[in-house]
């Protein structure tokens, strides 16, 4: 008889992800091979998600649920599976950018995490070597899904202009990752400004920061350092940041003059002027 790993379900998303995966197959009396070649894997590869030693995508999940009929039971699971695969550390941020209803950030060094494209956010990622990447990339790849929502959280980029010259990814990675920033030109619940270089000293020179408004909870000032990330709800801090984040907007470029600027740096870094269609805002 083989030797069936047991899984514990309340031990994590992953684990319950893994055991449910197993109940409902074995109830549709489907082997791994026969559910594999349903939807197009190998059998190994549902075993492995069983076990917990593979984290499924979204895709997956997706299949699955149609192959099973389970009602989209996975597709609703997987995302609290990839948010368990985020450092433990940021989980309870990622939690709390979900929740938001406003989003006001600055950022010194790189794209906010919710605007990298897939292959600069690998690129970013990669910088800690972390063993798990692939986990990473798609668990931040998951928090950029509240921008799909009926009604997202407003939110209110500020970005250093050096974000804009630095190759992240190299030359090609940079260039559709600025394109993209382009692409939130006209969107609705999006605003994104350049603070330039011409701008000197400014009121957030020691670093980035994130404050998160929500429709009933205390405002929260979100910061990182070299290994950690840290929130408060502080009044006095927040007071501090929305008076430092007031004179960052006052100094930075106006929308549509930074999306001009971050064409620009298109132009004259990648020698790539960018043809954007017009689309109906989100």
């Amino acid at each position: 008889m083989a030797n069936i790993q047991t899984l514990d379900p309340s031990a994590s998303p992953l684990d319950y992800y893994g055991w449910e995966l197993r109940r409902q197959r074995e109830a549709a009396c489907l082997k791994q091979g026969q559910l594999g070649d349903i939807i197009f894997c190998t059998g190994s590869l549902i075993g492995q998600i069983e076990t917990t030693k593979k984290v499924p995508t979204r895709d997956f999940s997706e299949r699955v649920d149609a192959a099973l009929c389970t009602g989209g039971m996975f597709s609703r699971l997987i995302g609290l599976v990839l948010r368990s695969q985020l450092p433990a550390w940021f989980q309870p941020y990622a939690d709390m950018e979900a929740k938001a209803a406003f989003i006001s950030t600055y950022q010194s060094q790189v794209v906010y995490g919710l605007l990298q494209t897939e292959e600069y956010a690998r690129a970013v990622l990669a910088t800690g070597m972390p063993d798990d990447l692939e986990n990473l990339v798609a668990a931040r790849m998951e928090r950029q899904r509240i921008l799909e929502r009926e009604h997202p959280p407003l939110i209110w980029v500020i970005l250093d202009e050096a974000v804009l010259h630095r190759p992240i990814g190299g030359r090609d990675v940079m260039r559709r990752q600025l394109l993209h920033l382009l692409e939130f030109a006209d969107h609705r619940w999006m605003r994104i400004q350049v603070l330039p270089f011409a701008a000197g000293e400014h009121t957030s020179l020691d670093g980035s920061f994130t404050t998160m408004r929500f429709e009933s909870d205390p405002d929260i000032v979100y910061t990182e350092d070299i290994v950690s990330g840290h929130m408060t709800a502080s009044p006095d801090t927040v007071r501090e940041a929305a008076l430092r984040y007031a004179h960052l907007q006052a100094t930075a470029l106006p929308v549509e003059e930074s999306a001009a600027l971050i064409t620009r740096v298109m132009e004259e870094c990648y020698g790539d002027r960018p043809r954007l269609e017009k689309r109906a805002v989100a």
